[in-house]
C-alpha cells in the first residue's frame, strides 16, 4: 500500500485521533449526533490549523457489522475532514471488522483515504513529502493473536509475540528507506497506560499488555484503544475517545494530538480539547429531594448517573427522575445504613424457612422493606395454588 503526496512548501501536521466508536450507546442513549457534533469539529481544527493527515488508530466503529446510520455518519465526517484539506489513515480496532472496513481500499486511497487493514500490508507506509523529505505513515490493524500469528508465519503467542514481529518488518522497510521519518498507528494496551470502563479487553488477565520499547526507533506512535488521552513517552501517546463512554470518563478532557514534524523528526505535540456536546454528572440522595433540590438545576441537561439512598426502594423511580432529568440514564439504589449489603448468604437465607418465608424475605431483601398486606395475600394466594403454602 503506497501512496505519495506531492510536495509541500510546509512541514508535514498531523492529527492524531483514535477510537471514535461510531454507533455505541451510553446506557442506552442513542449518541449518533453527539458523535457527528464532535468529528465536525474535528474538520474545523484540520481547516483552522491546516492538519496534512489525520490518523484514526482504530474502533471507527463500536460494532463489526455497524448499522446503516453509523455509516452514514462516518462516511460524512471522513468526507469532511478530506474537503477540510486532510488526507486520512485509519486502522481498524478490536470494535471494527478489519475486513469491512478496509472494503475498496484501493479506490479509497485516490480520494486521500487510506484503509491499513491487512496483516499482510502492514509493512507498506502511506509516504508524504514535505521540505525536509518523506515521512513514512504505517498502519498496523489491531492483531487478534492467533489468527494474526498464523498471517504471520511466527510460532510465538501473544500480544508482544504479533507486535513485536509487526514493528520488525516496519523497521525493516524503514531502513531500506534513506532519511525518512516514521509514524506508526497501533491499537494496543501498553503498559503504563490507564483504562476506564467503556473499553472492551482484548485478552483474558494483563497478558494483552505490552511493552512500550516495542516502538523504539519510531518518531511517532499514534496509539488507539484506551480512551482517555495520555503520554507514555514523548512520541508514545494515546488520543483518547472524543467523547465518554463512561461515567468513568466524566473528569476526562477529551482531545486530540496535533503533530509537528520538522528535518529531525518530532518537533512538537500539542493538545487541542474537543467540545463535550452533552456533560456527564453523578448525583446522590433520596427521591424526592432530588426532585426538588434547587442545587441540582446545572445536572438537567447532563447525562446522569443516580445513587438513590432511600431507606426503601422507591417504585417507579427512573420514571419520576426523568420528569425533573430527561437525560438520567443510569440508576442504583444503596440504602443508607447498608440494608442490602447485610444480605444472607443462600443456604442461611432459606434455612429452616418455608416457601412462603422465602418470598417474604426476598421481597424485603430486593427493596428494602417486607410486603404489604395486600402483597402478603397475593404471595399466599400464590403458594396455595402451587400447593406450597404454609399448612
Amino acid at each position: 500500500m503506497l501512496s505519495l503526496r506531492p510536495l509541500t512548501v510546509m512541514p508535514v501536521r498531523l492529527l492524531h485521533t483514535s477510537d471514535w466508536h461510531i454507533g455505541r450507546t451510553f446506557h442506552g442513549a442513542d449518541l449518533l449526533a453527539e458523535q457527528q457534533a464532535v468529528l465536525e469539529h474535528l474538520a474545523e481544527v484540520v481547516a483552522d490549523e491546516r492538519v496534512d493527515v489525520v490518523l484514526v488508530a482504530g474502533d471507527v466503529y463500536d460494532r463489526a457489522v455497524p448499522s446503516a446510520e453509523a455509516v452514514r455518519v462516518a462516511a460524512q465526517a471522513l468526507a469532511r475532514l478530506h474537503e477540510a484539506g486532510a488526507q486520512i489513515v485509519l486502522t481498524p480496532g478490536n470494535h471494527d471488522s478489519a475486513a469491512r472496513l478496509g472494503a475498496f481500499a484501493e479506490f479509497a486511497r485516490a480520494g486521500g483515504l487510506h484503509l491499513c487493514s491487512t496483516i499482510a500490508g502492514l509493512h507498506e507506509p502511506v509516504l508524504l513529502e514535505d521540505e525536509h523529505g518523506p515521512v513514512a505513515l504505517y498502519g498496523i490493524p489491531y492483531l487478534e493473536p492467533d489468527p494474526a500469528r498464523n498471517a504471520l508465519g511466527i510460532e510465538a503467542k501473544g500480544h508482544v509475540a504479533v507486535l513485536s514481529e509487526a514493528m520488525r518488518r516496519i523497521k525493516e522497510d524503514l531502513q531500506a528507506r534513506e532519511n525518512t521519518r516514521s509514524v506508526v498507528l497501533a491499537h494496543a494496551f501498553v503498559i503504563g497506560g490507564e483504562c476506564s470502563d467503556s473499553e472492551r479487553p482484548i485478552s483474558v488477565g494483563t497478558v494483552e499488555h505490552v511493552p512500550g520499547a516495542i516502538f523504539d526507533g519510531i518518531d511517532y506512535v499514534a496509539l488507539g484503544h484506551l480512551h482517555g488521552p495520555q503520554v507514555l513517552a514523548e512520541h508514545l501517546r494515546y488520543s483518547g475517545s472524543p467523547l465518554a463512554y463512561s461515567f468513568s470518563e466524566a473528569r476526562h478532557r477529551k482531545s486530540v494530538w496535533l503533530i509537528d514534524f520538522n528535518a529531525d523528526g518530532l518537533r512538537e505535540v500539542r493538545r487541542h480539547e474537543l467540545p463535550v456536546p452533552r456533560k456527564l454528572a453523578t448525583t446522590t440522595g433520596e427521591l424526592a429531594d432530588l426532585l426538588v433540590n434547587p442545587e441540582l438545576e446545572d445536572l438537567v441537561e447532563c447525562y446522569l448517573s443516580v445513587t438513590l439512598t432511600d431507606r426503601v426502594r422507591p417504585i417507579d423511580a427512573m420514571r419520576k427522575l426523568k420528569e425533573r432529568f430527561p437525560h438520567a440514564v443510569h440508576l442504583d439504589w444503596q440504602p443508607e445504613g447498608g440494608g442490602i449489603g447485610s444480605v444472607l448468604k443462600y443456604a442461611e437465607a432459606v434455612k429452616n424457612r418455608t416457601d412462603e418465608e422465602i418470598a417474604r424475605n426476598f421481597l424485603d431483601d430486593c427493596r428494602g422493606a417486607p410486603p404489604n398486606e395486600r402483597e402478603q395475600g397475593l404471595l399466599r394466594m400464590a403458594m396455595d395454588a402451587s400447593g406450597r403454602g404454609e399448612s
